[in-house]
């Protein structure tokens, strides 16, 4: 049976706990110098995912940037950035969103088993659209994944996303990145949504690093017991590369 992969949530917010503004313009929350440490986790990943919504909303690469990072990755005969990872029930993903266009990479799209065919129709050779259930559980995403050689998983949002994660107890680190700012929007979406969680005042979850990276704070949470443990990256040229921790740089 295959391990589920390693799960690393990562996600930036304001003092008041929103992701982004209400605006249709992206307020950004992080800076240059953390941006740089969430490019160095990406490298070392399998595979980035988030939510439909936020491909829709945030139209993101999610490419590794740095010239020698993506070097790196080819010399270890990796593709230049990790596989690329969406859940949709809407099946609303435009074809043309960077998502889908840039990189040269695997693209993965999980879906309610009836609308396979209609995206399918939709995308392309584009990506690689799976429909494992009726409705997308994170547990039966997760085993799939460990299926196609995934080891490592970095969820960057939005959400939603990040709730079924933590609410299902999926997550090994949550890297929380606080923006000195406040938001105070009622119509913004927040880190969360309502959800039953884990870890309550009666189980708290482990901290265990602090860092003030400029005039932003990461907070790394330890939620498993994984937490931290050396995990294998695949390659194609070569089987299992050689172990690499998952610490933040």
């Amino acid at each position: 049976m295959s391990f589920r992969p390693y799960v690393i949530l990562s996600c930036a917010m304001s003092i008041d706990g929103y992701l982004d503004s209400a605006q249709p313009r992206r307020l950004a929350m992080s800076n240059a110098a953390d941006l740089d440490r969430v490019d160095e986790i990406r490298a070392g990943v399998d595979a980035i995912m988030v939510g439909a919504s936020t491909v829709r909303r945030d139209d993101p690469r999610l490419l590794v940037r740095d010239v020698t990072r993506r070097a790196r990755r080819i010399a270890e005969g990796l593709p230049p950035s990790p596989v690329k990872v969406t859940v949709t029930e809407s099946c609303d993903l435009p074809a043309t969103s960077a998502f889908f266009t840039t990189g040269d990479v695997d693209r993965i799209v999980y879906c309610p088993r009836d609308r396979v065919r209609r995206l399918r129709a939709r995308l392309g050779d584009r990506a690689i659209v799976v429909g494992p259930a009726d409705r997308i559980a994170m547990p039966a995403l997760l085993d799939d994944l460990a299926t196609r050689g995934i080891r490592s998983l970095m969820v960057e949002g939005g959400g939603t996303v990040l709730t079924q994660f933590l609410a299902a107890d999926l997550v090994d680190e949550l890297q929380l990145v606080v923006a000195p700012f406040f938001v105070g929007e009622a119509r913004a979406p927040r880190v969360v949504r309502p959800a039953v969680f884990p870890w309550t005042a009666a189980h708290r979850a482990r901290l265990a690093e602090t860092r003030q990276i400029g005039d932003v704070v990461l907070l790394r949470y330890a939620l498993s017991e994984r937490f931290g443990m050396p995990i294998a990256v695949r390659s194609p040229a070569t089987g299992w590369a050689m172990a690499r921790r998952v610490d933040a740089p």
